[in-house]
């Protein structure tokens, strides 16, 4: 009988690719010199088993591949080879072009045969004793005058499609053609092929593209340090203007390389981690093999439907569902059978059913809890290049990586801390020359920590570098007209001052940078999460940034309220206090409507019949109660009808379902099967501040 061995290539991609991961992890903590041989035969048993799983499917080009690093891998550990700086390097540009590869076969989709044969050279050129210190670019195989002519470029050809959300992450295409203009002659062609009808316009969303033609004398780093920070939020190519007489070379080069061309999209996560090697200026590709580029290293993300789940999660699982079947089974009987002296058996075993769903829910809800070193992992490789590529020594230390939270959760934090990380290498760590000058040890160190704290996960990012500089954050606050000059700031208050919108920290601020993205993006984005971040900095002395997100986005405490007839639900977690107030409490204030004095601070009132356009059953302050909630470091007070009870809840997406709706998170259906909207409390603030919103007070409605 023939057995279909294509049906286990899943399994295979899956374990080559968490391999390939801990090959990576393991080359990047390999000691130059004086390697540990388990080091060594950990990297070595990775690349053994990939061998061999490719060629029991008949991948037969990657299990050569592997073989020669396999066979370099071999003389390291029985001490015939020593371990080198240039070796390690090579061996982790050769993981990337295995991923690339891996990806390439998972997906159906052509490779980069003509770079693969460029790296498979490289290796065996180590193999038999050559140097084989890094390249400073990839045109190999075009030497003298060709190469000569190849490098004499008169511009660039750039294609820009930015994805939809990339103003959501701070980014602004302008600014960037700008930049561009500063290098040399700019023009553009602008592309509007996905610019819907005005009616489906999303004002958050992007739909434009660009084609440019850069002209002069231009370094390709400078042209993709301007997209750096979008790497994952674009389709980028950027492709040589060459000479006419040149034009034949040219298309030779691109026959060996993708030097010249570099496209860009959107990493495709995998559910359990990110398989994109997580470099400075790496460049997370799907339709094509990775890169060199001198220090640049390019991996392709990669995707899976699966997660791996504890043997001990499935039985406990098991073992819940056989006490449910029996309880349902007593329930059934107590039905069939019913009398009212059965009415006892009846409570009990309804208290039990409650007990054992509830306890299949936390049951099911840690199948989806994964450890966050899926998150931290990725930082090894940033570190390692980032580092490289700045002259600076760090050390990072990883802290609590088996914390678990929800798998939903690792997937959308990322972006946030690799912003913060990058912006601690960057800005935050001093080059060793300065650290010494200072009375520093010449390595910095980054700490990245995780714990659990009540029903959430904080997450901090510790540098001991130069700390946050007070008085330049004052300077740009003022220059930006974020403060007045007779303000009176506390240290703390300062600090925050990074946060807010239309602070740009990139040319100022030494400790927080990312060209086009500012530090209100990256607490947007963990506001989304239904989290927080706050800030602790000492001048000279290092920064901390500490996150607070809950355990799951799937199911939250919330507490219902009825407003004007309909129910809401408020997360438990953003309630302050609930008040009963008097029409006498409250202040009228042109141009910042109804505002409470509680407690020596002014809140402002929002009255959520209006905001969501309902009628309602009074507009007396004093019929009604004031929940004072609090979003983004601020607090408002929602005049509702009434309380309900507090109740957990499954979270159901509206923009999944229906659409993105400014001022809900989402949905959820009670237990009379009726429908409650989830209020979003940070949208419901921004939508307050907004003019266009015109919210109208109580008075201003003549009422």
């Amino acid at each position: 009988m023939d057995i279909d061995i294509s049906q286990f290539h899943d399994i295979f991609f899956e374990e080559s690719f968490e391999g390939l991961d801990a090959m990576e992890s393991e080359l990047i903590g390999l000691n130059i010199g004086s390697a540990d041989s388990e080091t060594i035969n950990t990297i070595f048993r990775a690349a053994h088993s990939i061998k061999g799983g490719a060629g029991t499917f008949g991948f037969t080009f990657i299990a050569e591949f592997t073989h020669i690093m396999e066979a370099i891998l071999n003389e390291m550990r029985n001490g015939q080879r020593d371990v080198t700086a240039d070796s390690t390097n090579l061996l982790l540009q050769a993981v990337d072009v295995l991923r690339g590869m891996l990806t390439g076969v998972q997906k159906k989709e052509a490779t980069d045969e003509k770079s693969i044969a460029a790296m498979h050279l490289r290796l065996e050129a180590m193999l038999a004793g050559e140097n084989v210190a890094e390249e400073t670019n990839n045109v190999t195989d075009l030497e003298g005058e060709e190469q000569t002519k190849l490098s004499s470029s008169k511009g660039w050809l750039i294609y820009f499609r930015p994805h939809a959300h990339l103003f959501q992450t701070g980014n602004d295409p302008v600014r960037m053609l700008r930049e561009l203009a500063s290098l040399g002659e700019l023009s553009s062609e602008l592309i509007d092929d996905k610019l819907p009808p005005f009616a489906d316009l999303e004002p958050e969303d992007s739909y434009l593209a660009w084609q440019l033609t850069l002209t002069g004398d231009i370094a390709k780093d400078d042209v993709i340090e301007i997209f750096e920070w979008v790497d994952d939020d674009c389709d980028l190519t950027i492709e040589a203007i060459v000479a006419a007489e040149s034009e034949e070379i040219q298309e030779s080069a691109h026959d060996y390389t993708q030097d010249d061309k570099q496209v860009i999209s959107a990493p495709i996560e995998n559910e359990q981690k990110s398989d994109i090697a997580a470099s400075p200026t790496a460049k997370p590709i799907v339709d094509e093999a990775p890169i060199e580029n001198g220090n640049e290293k390019v991996a392709v993300a990669t995707s899976a439907s699966s997660i791996r789940v504890g043997i001990d999660k499935v039985d406990s699982l098991i073992n819940l569902v056989s006490e449910l079947v029996i309880t349902q089974s007593m329930l059934s009987q107590i039905g069939d059978n019913f009398t009212p002296s059965m009415l006892p058996n009846l409570i009990d075993g309804l208290a039990q059913l409650e007990r054992n769903s509830r306890e299949m829910q936390e049951g099911v809800m840690q199948i989806r809890m994964l450890p966050i070193s899926f998150v931290f992992n990725r930082f090894s490789r940033l570190v390692h290049d980032m580092s490289n590529q700045k002259g600076k020594k760090v050390k990072l230390e990883l802290i609590g990586e088996q914390t678990e939270l929800d798998k939903s959760v690792i997937e959308k934090i990322g972006d946030p801390l690799v912003h913060l990380v990058r912006n601690s290498l960057d800005h935050g760590l001093e080059v060793p020359e300065q650290r010494l000058a200072t009375g520093k040890v010449e390595t910095g160190l980054l700490q990245l920590k995780a714990f659990h704290q009540g029903g959430n996960i904080i997450i901090e990012i510790h540098d001991d570098g130069a700390g946050l500089n007070e008085d330049k954050i004052l300077a740009k606050a003022l220059e930006k007209g974020l403060i007045d000059a007779t303000d009176v700031l506390s240290t703390e208050e300062i600090h925050n001052l990074i946060f807010l919108p239309g602070f740009s920290t990139a040319d100022v601020v030494s400790d927080i940078s990312g060209r086009g993205v500012g530090m209100d993006v990256v607490k947007k984005n963990i506001t989304s999460l239904g989290g927080s971040v706050e800030v602790e900095s000492k001048q000279g002395k290092g920064t901390v940034f500490s996150i607070r997100l809950p355990l799951t986005l799937a199911i939250m405490d919330g507490q219902t309220i009825r407003v004007a007839g309909e129910n809401y639900i408020l997360p438990l977690i953003s309630i302050i206090e609930t008040i009963e107030i008097k029409k006498t409490d409250i202040k009228q204030v042109s141009g910042k409507g109804e505002l409470y004095a509680l407690r020596n601070e002014y809140i402002p009132i929002i009255r959520l019949y209006e905001v969501f356009n309902l009628t309602p059953h009074t507009i007396e302050l004093e019929q009604g109660l004031v929940v004072i909630v609090e979003g983004d470091g601020k607090k408002v007070g929602l005049f509702i009808d009434d309380l309900l009870g507090q109740q957990q809840v499954v979270i159901k997406s509206l923009e999944d379902n229906y659409r993105k709706v400014r001022g809900l998170s989402g949905a959820t259906i009670l237990g009379d099967g009726t429908v409650a909207l989830i209020i979003d409390v940070s949208g419901l603030m921004a939508l307050y501040h907004e003019p266009s919103l015109a919210l109208l007070t109580h008075n201003e409605q003549g009422a």
